[in-house]
């Protein structure tokens, strides 16, 4: 893409902030997909354009600088996670809120089941199949992002659907 392409002249600050305007709000879907929490996939997001603006001047290659900004939602991802993960280890479980009769509609119900079931999966495929369905990226953009190949991609893609679609059947 054109507009994905920073130049060698621009700025830290008129790059940073046109990657911001142009990307703000996908990787922040993409953050949302990944924690299932959209308040701290802005935190993501955001502590990603303050890193690519604070390391600008070591950016080689400045035309990679979206795939810097993906790659970096997606760890932030996993960092929260992991932190998340030790807390829970240590803090006992709060009691647990139910939905009320009117919020269970069907809608709802089968997202939560979507997003359930894509939990389950593996970190990797889990990555890959939000980037690929969630974002539309290409084999080559999930490749870069995630830094794998472009046949681990179409692997991990490949498992994952299987997998989701065993988990979504009725008789799962």
């Amino acid at each position: 893409m054109a507009a994905d392409y920073v130049s060698a002249s621009e700025s830290a600050d008129d790059a940073v902030e046109r990657l911001y305007a142009e990307h703000w709000a996908s990787l922040v879907r993409l953050g949302a997909v990944l924690l299932r929490d959209p308040v701290t996939a802005e935190e993501v997001a955001q502590d990603a354009f303050v890193a690519l603006h604070r390391r600008w001047g070591k950016v080689r290659d400045h035309g990679k600088a979206l795939a810097y900004l993906r790659r970096s939602v997606v760890n932030g991802c996993r960092s929260v996670q992991r932190r998340s993960a030790v807390a829970g280890r240590y803090v006992p479980d709060a009691a647990r809120s139910v939905e009320s009769a009117e919020s269970t509609v069907l809608a709802a119900a089968h997202r939560a089941t979507v997003l359930a079931a894509l939990a389950g999966l593996p970190r990797r495929q889990r990555e890959v199949l939000v980037l690929r369905h969630w974002l539309d990226l290409s084999e080559a953009e999930i490749a870069a992002t995630l830094r794998i190949s472009r046949g681990s991609v179409k692997t991990h893609s490949s498992r994952g659907l299987t997998a989701l679609r065993t988990a979504m059947e009725p008789d799962a």
